[in-house]
């Protein structure tokens, strides 16, 4: 193997720089060039590669988002896409490729490893939402991120004695949303796992209003039923005592510096796809398992979804009291 392409695709994640560092830097001293690939699937179609060597990755490891940028490519998702990504690869003389990303990201890998491209997947997303592995690169930034906006909002809910309703990233699942809520003491979390009614949500407002709370925090998943909106409409409508605000934290979840977790647990990722790769396992992705880093089918990734834990919900739900 002489030349390995590495791209990010999807969402990006806090920790993907450091990841991306680790791919270069592990495959350079196994004597193998590295080509970026920009602006993920599509710039694979596009041809879009450049040399990377140790110092074009010097200084990224505190960088949040991807220094080779991510795109979504419908054209990939088409026969006639992954043919000239393949043909691309082929022009630029790339033996193997790395695939950061998520759900979506090893969706399109498993693409190419059908096609007889080897491949290897490191999972990247911060909703920790991939079947295979414990943890993916991004978690923990964004569940920091959401802890310390949850702690300045609960000063100023207290000061006003209001309910707010915060809602984080999560349309298919509800990790981050069960995480924030436990560590933060949220008196409710609403995630896409567990629907609820109105109802539901009201009686919990109005129990910590009765029992003399200041404040009362609900975490909202954003794939969430009832919504974030809905439920702010019928808790004013219903007059429980605190007035209601919303907060969206949106994308800011996404940016930042990754942590010293995203940091070393990506690099890890990065260091173990080369190792793979050098060694023959092609359409694998890295799966983080307890502290062991081991190889999963890309295949059974995609083709299986990663469950919350009913312990955290339980925990969440018992700790709210």
């Amino acid at each position: 193997m002489k030349t390995i392409g590495v791209l990010t695709s999807g969402g990006d994640a806090p920790g993907m720089n450091p990841c991306i560092r680790a791919v270069v830097r592990s495959a350079l001293a196994q004597n193998v060039n590295v080509l970026g690939v920009e602006d993920g699937y599509e710039g694979l179609i596009r041809g879009n590669f450049h040399s990377m060597g140790a110092r074009d990755v010097g200084g990224i490891l505190q960088r949040g988002g991807t220094i080779l940028r991510t795109a979504r490519s419908e054209e990939f998702r088409t026969p006639r896409g992954q043919r000239e990504a393949i043909r691309q690869m082929n022009n630029a003389g790339m033996d193997a490729l790395v695939v950061i990303g998520g759900d979506g990201s090893l969706n399109g890998a498993m693409r190419l490893v059908e096609q007889g491209v080897p491949v290897v997947g490191v999972p990247g997303s911060i909703d920790n939402d991939i079947y295979g592995t414990d943890m993916c690169i991004g978690v923990d930034t964004a569940l920091n991120t959401i802890v310390d906006a949850i702690d300045k909002i609960r000063d100023t809910a207290s000061s006003h004695s209001r309910a707010f309703i915060v809602e984080t990233m999560g349309r298919m699942s509800g990790y981050l949303a069960v995480q924030a809520g436990i560590v933060t003491g949220a008196e409710m979390v609403l995630i896409p796992e567990v629907p609820v009614n109105v109802e539901e949500v009201a009686k919990n407002v109005d129990e910590a209003y009765r029992r003399g709370k200041t404040h009362c925090i609900i975490v909202v998943a954003e794939g969430a039923d009832p919504g974030t909106t809905e439920i702010a409409k019928e808790i004013d409508a219903m007059d429980l005592g605190f007035t209601t605000r919303v907060t969206i934290l949106g994308h800011i979840q996404r940016g930042g510096k990754p942590s010293a977790f995203d940091r070393l647990i990506a690099s890890r990722f990065g260091h173990k796809a080369v190792e793979f790769l050098m060694q023959g396992q092609t359409g694998v992705m890295v799966g983080l398992n307890g502290r062991e880093m081991e190889p999963v089918p890309i295949s059974v990734v995609t083709s299986k979804v990663k469950t919350l834990s009913p312990e955290y919900v339980e925990m969440a739900r018992i700790l709210a009291r």
